[in-house]
């Protein structure tokens, strides 16, 4: 099943107007009502110090998120996923310099859970790991310096997030080999994919058809940042 969500607030990386509050208020809201219920769901934990930080550290950190990051109104949606469905378990595949993580990880230490995220790129992989540190999120997080190609199919540990954001070629087969992990319940979350005709490449067009075509997937499509699909596990089969 597909929907699509219809663009319901408009967000600037580093800016939003009182309006758009409301409209992301608006829009969560809607979020909640349409995805599947979580059993597990609870109030996240509170830790205003290390909220704080992390918010000091993204804001100083605005303008510094090149290397394929993601742009701060997808991070926004990332920990929103995960805290409104109680997701303890994350799977990231592609650091980069690990904007995306911060969010992810944050959203982590909400719930009590941990993020493994994987980066082929040394260089990348060490600016992460010192972004994580610098937000103070370390301990939530196990990065992995690694080929996703091999590691992703390695792991036999249950996910119920994954946010894929690497080679956009090797999407569907990124989703093949983690989905037997994906819990009942979980997210399988891929960035810079769209409903915009011609705006996918053709792995993230075949891994769009793919991910659609799953009768125990519910899937749906963002546009209010870079596009993000976001596909509900609703049974093993």
């Amino acid at each position: 099943m597909l929907f699509f969500r219809p663009l319901l607030f408009n967000i600037t990386q580093n800016s939003m107007t009182s309006h758009g509050k409301t409209a992301l208020f608006l829009y969560l809201l809607l979020l909640t009502i349409l995805t599947p219920y979580s059993a597990n769901s609870q109030a996240p934990a509170e830790n205003p110090a290390l909220d704080e930080k992390v918010k000091k550290f993204l804001s100083d950190n605005s303008h510094n998120w090149f290397d394929m990051n993601v742009p701060a109104s997808d991070g926004q949606l990332l920990y929103d996923l995960i805290v409104s469905r109680n997701y303890k378990s994350a799977l990231e595949i592609g650091t980069s310099t690990g904007h995306s993580g911060i969010w992810i990880a944050w959203a982590m230490s909400k719930t009590g859970g941990k993020l493994i995220t994987v980066e082929i790129d040394e260089g990348r992989y060490r600016t992460a790991i010192e972004n994580f540190r610098k937000a103070g999120l370390s301990q939530y997080i196990d990065a992995r310096l690694a080929d996703a190609h091999s590691l992703v199919k390695e792991l036999k540990v249950p996910f119920d997030f994954v946010f894929s954001d690497a080679d956009k070629s090797w999407y569907k087969t990124y989703f093949i080999d983690v989905e037997p992990n994906l819990v009942v319940g979980g997210c399988f979350t891929a960035h810079n994919v769209t409903t915009v005709e011609r705006g996918n490449t053709d792995g993230q067009a075949k891994f769009l058809e793919y991910v659609m075509s799953l009768k125990n997937y519910q899937t749906s499509v963002d546009i209010t940042g870079a596009g993000l699909s976001i596909s509900y596990k609703t049974a093993d089969k």
